[in-house]
């Protein structure tokens, strides 16, 4: 599905339809994305933000720049946006960009994260401020756990070969892979939450592409809309 360009056939008319219907304001994160779409990038700025990445972008997100926009609408508060800088470079943005690296997107993406048991472990250890007198004791303590659950969750390595694309509040994000054996499919972010990077799936269990979650979005906000009008 994929590599189907008709998979986005009047997507983008779509959009604008919706976020003028009634009721589409109630739709969750309608207030932050409007429901409007960027411009999609040309095919010829495509390939200059490829070939900054050093990288090609999986099939369904390259179809959906081209066709749809190059960020905007989309689920939770929407798709980043990407936009050429007035130094000539390619960014995307939104809260969380700055978690990926541009420059490792070509890496294979790493499947297996931390240990969960030691995830666990350390956890378990969480210091809590009612099990202390001295309220710098427990900062320091604290702090001493917070870095090293940092080491485990939050080092670079976690999210090489990925892109943060959509925020849904509370630091909670999800990402595209770009690179390895789970290329084109989306993985859900709650390590504000202590929590490892998990696939995002369907509601079978099914690891979701790209395109899966545009499209459920759409599909679930257009009902959503339906129901108020």
């Amino acid at each position: 599905m994929d590599t189907s360009t008709d998979v986005w056939a009047g997507v983008r008319e779509q959009v604008w339809e919706l976020g003028r219907a009634p009721g589409a304001e109630e739709v969750f994160g309608a207030r932050y994305h409007g429901f409007e779409l960027m411009d999609p990038l040309t095919p010829g700025e495509l390939a200059e933000l490829e070939g900054q990445l050093g990288t090609r972008l999986p099939a369904g997100y390259r179809e959906f720049l081209l066709r749809v926009g190059a960020g905007g609408a989309g689920p939770a508060y929407g798709v980043f946006p990407v936009v050429r800088g007035v130094d000539g470079r390619w960014r995307w943005h939104g809260d969380g960009v700055d978690l990926a690296a541009p420059a490792r997107l070509a890496e294979p993406f790493p499947v297996a994260g931390p240990d969960p048991e030691s995830l666990a472990a350390l956890r378990a250890r969480e210091p809590l401020e009612e099990d202390f007198e001295d309220v710098e004791e427990f900062d320091r303590v604290y702090e001493a756990w917070d870095a090293r659950m940092g080491d485990l969750l939050w080092a670079e390595d976690r999210t090489a070969g990925a892109l943060c694309l959509c925020h849904l509040g509370c630091a909670l994000r999800q990402w595209l892979v770009v690179s390895g054996p789970e290329a084109g499919r989306m993985w859900n972010d709650a390590r504000v939450d202590d929590e490892d990077l998990r696939p995002l799936t369907g509601e079978d269990g099914t690891p979701l592409t790209f395109v899966d979650w545009y499209l459920e979005w759409l599909r679930e906000a257009s009902r959503a809309v339906a129901v108020r009008s």
